[in-house]
């Protein structure tokens, strides 16, 4: 065990939860003031839900012994074997425990982006059922094809913080709920005007803060791999927060505050799955796509909603993380035998960790 990495991880791990009362602010400030309430317990309410879960059963079936490259078993099923130590980790500098709460946070948040999807059209029972269910159907055996040897990580697909784990499953999710629910009772004739604004900027600055946490994190060590994916969080993020505001002025006449914030979480989505691959100075360019492919997606939704059912305007979940999404799948990096600190897999060498933490200029 390395005491500096599992610092450095718990620490990440706190700033992951904060993202959680983050979102909520950011979709709490989009609807109308009557539903803030229940739209703000949306996304709070999964860190009691998600974590019990995750505690009982969603950690096994993600990191569990590979059961046909599909699923993983129930040996870690309510946290048995996950204890203080390394034993069973697949991070062999953490105690298996910071690396179960570790990803713990990002089972939290996952189904939080989907709320957005149906904000103010599903009662909170429905929304507590369909959470649980799509934890344990859709996020554990997404997370155990990509992180948990499954059969995409085995394609050598590159996923560094989450990018088809967490962004794709959740977009494919929101869009599929806003499909069946249909629009808003009253929709294309009554104004959905956002109700507070500078709550919604405050949750995209909670966002902005607490993704480091979420990129860096995922080197899984306090090394060169965890730097370059901090800078280039920072730098895909105010890349995409300025496209996004260019876009806008060139088709609206003028930038917005809405905007504004819409596009520093474009950039945020955009850059997670290639935050410890590529250098700032990439993650720039990949900024400058996503704001403005995601501006083109939220236009395109607002056009259209005469001929689709799609959510309203507030609604930002699909265009901001499914809009741009690319896998990254090429073959698996080897790591450097110098990189003492970055985290290997215990047990197989071919697990999706040891390309996970691998830096963007090994």
């Amino acid at each position: 065990m390395n005491a500096t990495d599992n610092a450095f991880i718990i620490v990440c791990s706190a700033l992951v939860m904060f993202m959680t009362p983050g979102l909520a602010l950011f979709y709490g400030g989009l609807v109308r003031s009557k539903n803030v309430l229940s739209t703000i317990m949306h996304s709070f309410v999964l860190l009691g839900l998600a974590s019990i879960i995750w505690a009982m059963v969603g950690y096994s079936l993600s990191f569990g012994h590979d059961i046909g490259g599909l699923i993983g078993g129930l040996d870690f099923a309510f946290l048995n074997g996950v204890g203080p130590t390394t034993e069973g980790s697949p991070a062999d500098n953490l105690p298996h425990l910071t690396f179960m709460i570790f990803q713990c946070m990002f089972a939290v948040i996952t189904p939080a982006l989907i709320s957005g999807a149906f904000a103010e059209r599903m009662k909170f029972s429905g929304f507590l059922v369909f959470s649980a269910l799509w934890i344990v159907l859709v996020y554990a055996p997404m997370c155990h094809w990509v992180w948990g040897g499954g059969w995409m990580g085995e394609m050598g697909a590159l996923d560094f913080a989450g990018g088809a784990v967490v962004h794709m499953s959740s977009a494919a999710a929101a869009l599929a709920c806003a499909i069946m629910l249909g629009k808003r009772k009253g929709y294309g004739k009554t104004a959905f005007i956002p109700h507070n604004l500078p709550m919604t900027v405050l949750g995209a600055g909670i966002l902005w803060f607490g993704w480091f946490g979420f990129n860096a994190g995922s080197a899984l060590a306090a090394d060169g791999a965890a730097a370059n994916a901090f800078v280039t969080t920072h730098m895909a993020t105010a890349a995409a927060l300025l496209s996004w505001l260019a876009a806008e002025w060139l088709h609206e006449g003028k930038p917005t505050t809405l905007g504004a914030a819409s596009g520093a979480v474009a950039g945020l989505v955009a850059i997670t799955p290639a935050a410890g691959f590529v250098t700032p100075m990439n993650a720039v360019l990949i900024g400058l796509g996503a704001g403005a492919s995601a501006t083109a997606a939220s236009c395109s939704r607002t056009s259209s909603v005469t001929t689709t059912p799609s959510t309203s305007w507030e609604s930002t979940a699909w265009a901001e993380h499914g809009a741009h999404w690319q896998p990254a799948c090429s073959p698996p990096r080897a790591r450097s035998a110098s990189s003492t600190a970055t985290p290997s897999s215990s047990g197989s060498s071919s697990s999706p960790w040891s390309q996970r933490g691998s830096s963007a200029s090994s």
